[in-house]
């Protein structure tokens, strides 16, 4: 009997301890390499401290990050302490840089056990990224903008083995259509990283503003970097008159693009600097309007948002004006050498990305000179006149020491010499570049373009696409039958034409972009792509909501809403179905326009309105709780959407 007990008992403590072993993995994005949970927790108290085994400068800047976060969200001083490779105090948190070839220059190990906390890696970079890691390991309140009492600063034990897949993670910030201020891009910096990213691609010129100082040419900021306020939907603005103040905008100076390189890089993010030429160049031509092909320039004005292309016939459009640079002028390649002069000196990194994207050629066929220049130079087409530019361009970023990259357009009529190409149209361009033996970064609309819709139209401000999170989680950056080695790695891209403001720029970024950072972080053998991968994705993004909400950081909830899927029966009647981006969750409705909650008909099953019926209203909930945004959906809408699907 007493054997019996005493086994029933270790039973009982054998079975305790594994029901406290961690999960840690449920809480990481992006998912680590390899991650080992453990039991029990360490615990940050008055004893704690940080040790550097390294004098490294940057090993002890992020030292000096993590020591400050700390020491605020704590309300306790956690200092750093540089000492030497012997054994220090327990209860600390020690950062050391190894020697290790499986972690490369951005891979660490964590260590967590109950007595210390231990960081190590080959690089500074590393130490940084395995800092980011043990944040998200910690309570929600590691996020919080103030300091709160009474909160267990515990970090569960486990060992993380990190590194990522690709070099290349990058997150595009369109400033040039909506400008943010040098504050506010040091704000999307601080966010990026936290999932991993180490570029950021700076799209600073186009036809709504030219945001960055170029010394001997001061109209590019004096009149190209503003413009007439509007807000509505962005294209479809009326022409501003003369009459109105063009005092919207603004531009970065030289020492405000050094403070934010600096800013960047110690956070270890690199800055890809583009001037966006030969097309979306109205801004430049405002300014200068010699650098035109067309007569008549002088009198256009900097784009608020009105229509100035047709798009009715595709690709390229069919400008309204000319918003391109003349590539059959002398003056164009000296503006471009002046101006590429000073972006290679301001950015250290070692490409310039110059655009190429969406050039309107309607103009240049009209142009005597550009004409000229083709017999000239034994040119066929527009897409060669555009190759012809392309090539002498690269040459003018090569003499300043720097690669050449532009959109995938730069492959129409020739590629030049060295180019690399950053594939947008889909994932041909990238291919095509790729069987070419030129480097690639993968950025394809259909899976990493973060302006668009992220939700039901009915609720969402309107973009011509959707991007739904689940999608942003099936990218893949090395597309089948291609080299991996010419596959730099793939980014995220923000344009800004209806993001007004840093609020609503967080919500198009949160959650799609965790997502990104996944498919270029982790392994692709680590990714599962099928429905329970995608649940555990949804499941560890939102333990990151649960961050963003400390951080006071807007997302956008759309993965709790509803979706619609509408059709015809045999009798013509509209059937809708509806369905959730997240599994468990329950989905409530009225046709009687009233608002339903949990106590309303829950959708079980497909649904044909009643006669007269003007509106559906859903809501999601989870359990009892409502958890997705209530929509308002008119039949005629429905209708409508059921139409263009015949």
């Amino acid at each position: 009997m007493k054997k019996s007990i005493f086994f029933f008992f270790l039973l009982l403590l054998c079975f305790s301890a594994f029901s406290q072993k961690n999960n840690v993995a449920e809480l990481l994005i992006p998912e680590p390499v390899s991650v080992t949970s453990g039991t029990g927790n360490f615990m940050i108290n008055d004893k704690t401290g940080i040790e550097l085994f390294s004098s490294d400068s940057s090993a002890k800047r992020v030292g000096e990050f993590l020591s400050k976060r700390l020491s605020f969200v704590t309300g306790r001083r956690i200092p750093v302490k540089v000492i030497s490779m012997k054994r220090g105090k327990e209860n600390n948190i020690r950062l050391s840089l190894i020697k290790d070839t499986t972690l490369g220059n951005e891979g660490y190990k964590l260590d967590v056990s109950k007595h210390e906390v231990s960081i190590s890696a080959n690089k500074p970079a590393g130490l940084f990224y395995g800092m980011q890691t043990l944040f998200q390991l910690m309570p929600k309140e590691i996020e919080e903008v103030k300091f709160t009492k009474d909160i267990k600063w515990d970090v569960p034990v486990c060992n993380i083995t990190d590194y990522p897949r690709f070099g290349w993670r990058g997150l595009m910030l369109d400033v040039s259509r909506h400008f943010f201020t040098k504050d506010e891009v040091e704000q999307f910096i601080d966010q990026m990283v936290k999932y991993k990213y180490n570029l950021l691609h700076l799209h600073l010129t186009d036809d709504e503003g030219w945001r960055i100082e170029i010394k001997g040419l001061p109209r590019l900021t004096q009149v190209g970097a503003w413009r007439v306020n509007k807000v509505g939907y962005f294209g479809t603005f009326s022409p501003p008159t003369p009459d109105e103040p063009r005092n919207y905008g603004g531009f970065y100076t030289q020492d405000d693009i050094r403070e934010l390189v600096k800013y960047a890089k110690d956070r270890f993010v690199n800055i890809l600097p583009e001037i966006d030429v030969p097309g979306h160049s109205l801004a430049a031509v405002v300014s200068y309007p010699d650098l035109s092909c067309t007569p008549g320039a002088d009198k256009y004005q900097v784009r608020s948002g009105e229509p100035i292309m047709d798009w009715s016939h595709g690709q390229p459009p069919i400008a309204l004006e000319d918003n391109t640079l003349c590539p059959a002028n002398e003056k164009v390649y000296v503006f471009l050498d002046k101006v590429m002069t000073q972006v290679a000196q301001l950015f250290p990194f070692e490409y310039i990305h110059v655009g190429g994207d969406e050039c309107p050629k309607n103009f240049w066929e009209k142009s005597d000179s550009v004409k000229a220049l083709m017999q000239r130079e034994g040119l066929k087409n527009m897409d060669e006149v555009q190759s012809y530019f392309e090539k002498r361009l690269e040459k003018i970023v090569e003499s300043k020491g720097k690669k050449f990259m532009g959109w995938d357009e730069i492959l129409q009529g020739g590629l030049a010499p060295n180019a690399a190409v950053m594939s947008w149209r889909g994932i041909d361009g990238g291919i095509a570049a790729a069987k070419m033996k030129h480097d690639v970064v993968m950025s394809p609309t259909d899976f990493t373009y973060l302006d668009y819709m992220q939700g039901d139209p009915s609720i969402e401000p309107h973009v011509y696409a959707t991007l739904r999170l689940n999608k942003a989680y099936q990218f893949e950056p090395v597309p089948p039958g291609v080299d991996p080695k010419y596959i730099l790695g793939g980014q995220a891209n923000l344009w800004t034409e209806q993001v007004y403001n840093m609020r609503h720029l967080e919500y198009m970024l949160w959650p799609r972009a965790m997502a990104i950072a996944e498919a270029v972080w982790t392994p692709k053998d680590k990714r599962d792509m099928s429905s329970t991968g995608w649940n555990d994705f949804a499941g560890r993004v939102e333990q990151q909501f649960k961050r963003l909400d400390e951080a006071q950081i807007k997302y956008a909830p759309s993965m709790y809403d509803p979706i619609f899927n509408v059709s015809k029966n045999d009798s013509n009647h509209l059937v809708i179905n509806l369905s959730t981006e997240i599994k468990g969750l329950d989905i409530y409705y009225s046709f009687d326009n009233s608002f339903p909650d949990n106590f309303y008909p829950k959708y079980t099953s497909p649904l044909i309105p009643p006669q007269d019926a003007v509106m559906l209203k859903v809501i999601t909930y989870r359990g009892n709780k409502p958890i997705g945004r209530m929509i308002s959906m008119p039949i005629e809408e429905l209708e409508k959407r059921a139409e263009k699907k015949k």
